[in-house]
């Protein structure tokens, strides 16, 4: 039976883990948190009256695109259906303006949305509909070096601002002006024509722990394999053509015909660094680990930010028209979206305010958020916690150069930053952690 270490316990580890156990190779995945999950994971958060509340390390949402995140999930039990909530796509503001897709097949649900869109002249849909029909003839494909905002030139400027703005930074956390346009066309291309439901919003009814990492470790433990959580790997040391790996915590030394880095970009290129230097190595290989290397510290990072606010007085917890409301986003009032966790199956009146390219600092972000929410919901809220994740990301910039998936030497690497269609995404985790794996079982 062939062996494999991996390195991280997020989704892409896990992804991985899975398709590797279940080609009958034996698994010891290594996490250095206590809990697995990675960047998307779930955390408690202490509530006013003094009761406790799991939610993410930072709101989450899915679409129905996610085809390999759902059905992995399902294979270790966890029912889509019932474990998020489904809607058409819908990117409504407070007033009542935007954009709402129908529950139709694909394009006819994005045709309808556009063409129906409550705020926009006939001029603007139009011109909308225009653009996208001219993306599809093209194939959702344009020259690598284009951002967002190019591809969109001539567009109203209602358009960019309550649709195409609001899109990519939530799909590739770079703005419009910066962004990868043949990223976002795929991104589009996979989303509205994808079939039915592609296009729908899914967003989590519990914390994304829950939805796959715990219950992915729960499968992995009963079927023979191991998941070491609070195991951080401080050394990757190739012994001939197995490998070795130095923890922190002491484990037992054990051989590995392969190791796969699912950790974060920079922690992966450490441990590639470490392995370059063994004398055991061939300078060539070391060689190739030190360029790989150098890829991935050379990718930029894009914050993303959480600010969790409660809504509620005495018994009147606030509540939103919808389960989810897109915001109008400038400098002084930076939250794109806001979540109604009471229409989540959280507590009535817990709000999720994200802030996708966060810039400011925790203190200052959170008083213009709160000051936001009062001007735009007319709700005066009282800030629990805000998360910001300053390494959220990857920026998704046009001819992106991104890190390849096999090093050498029985060295792989897998996660949303490693080279790929998507964006750093869940799903772009998740596929690439499979494809990874499906690559190592072939024969060498």
């Amino acid at each position: 039976m062939r062996t494999a270490a991996i390195i991280g316990g997020g989704w892409a580890g896990f992804a991985a883990a899975l398709t590797l156990a279940r080609s009958g190779w034996s698994v010891v995945l290594h996490e250095a948190g206590r809990e697995p999950g990675g960047r998307a994971r779930g955390m408690e958060l202490a509530l006013p009256d003094g009761t406790g509340h799991r939610v993410d390390n930072g709101q989450h949402i899915l679409i129905g695109a996610y085809t390999s995140s759902l059905e992995l999930m399902r294979s270790v039990g966890v029912d889509p259906e019932q474990a998020l909530l489904r809607k058409p796509l819908t990117l409504r503001y407070a007033d009542g303006s935007g954009l709402g897709f129908p529950d139709w097949p694909a394009p006819l649900d994005a045709l309808a949305g556009i063409a129906c869109a409550r705020g926009w002249s006939a001029g603007q849909r139009l011109a909308l509909l225009t653009r996208a029909a001219r993306w599809r003839f093209a194939g959702f494909e344009c020259e690598e070096s284009t951002t967002v905002a190019q591809l969109c030139n001539g567009l109203p400027q209602r358009l960019l601002d309550e649709f195409i703005d609001p899109l990519c930074i939530s799909a590739l956390n770079t703005p419009m002006q910066e962004a990868s346009a043949s990223v976002f066309l795929r991104v589009l291309r996979d989303a509205l024509f994808s079939g039915r439901g592609g296009s729908h919003f899914l967003v989590p009814r519990s914390d994304l722990g829950t939805l796959f990492p715990i219950p992915a470790a729960r499968w992995l433990a009963q079927h023979g394999q191991r998941v070491q959580l609070g195991s951080r790997v401080i050394e990757i040391i190739p012994q001939g053509e197995q490998w070795a790996l130095a923890t922190a915590a002491g484990h037992a030394p054990e051989q590995f015909d392969a190791v796969l880095l699912a950790c974060p970009a920079p922690e992966a290129a450490r441990l590639a660094l470490s392995a370059a230097g063994h004398a055991s190595l061939p300078a060539r290989e070391g060689i190739a680990f030190e360029r790989w290397a150098a890829k991935a510290q050379a990718l930029e990072h894009r914050p993303i930010a959480t600010v969790y606010a409660w809504a509620r007085q005495g018994e009147h917890p606030a509540r939103l028209a919808l389960p989810w409301l897109a915001l109008r986003n400038t400098q002084q009032a930076p939250a794109q979206f806001v979540f109604d966790h009471g229409q989540l199956g959280g507590p009535p009146g817990l709000m999720a305010f994200v802030i996708s390219h966060s810039q400011a600092d925790k203190t200052p972000l959170q008083a213009q958020v709160l000051a936001q929410a009062e001007q735009q919901l007319g709700l005066k809220l009282t800030a629990l916690r805000s998360v910001i994740d300053k390494r959220a990301t990857f920026a998704c910039t046009p001819a992106l150069s991104r890190p390849a998936p096999e090093l050498g030497h029985g060295l792989w690497a897998c996660g949303d930053y490693v080279q790929g269609p998507y964006p750093a995404t869940i799903e772009g985790a998740v596929r690439s952690g499979i494809q990874t794996a499906q690559a190592l079982c072939l024969p060498q």
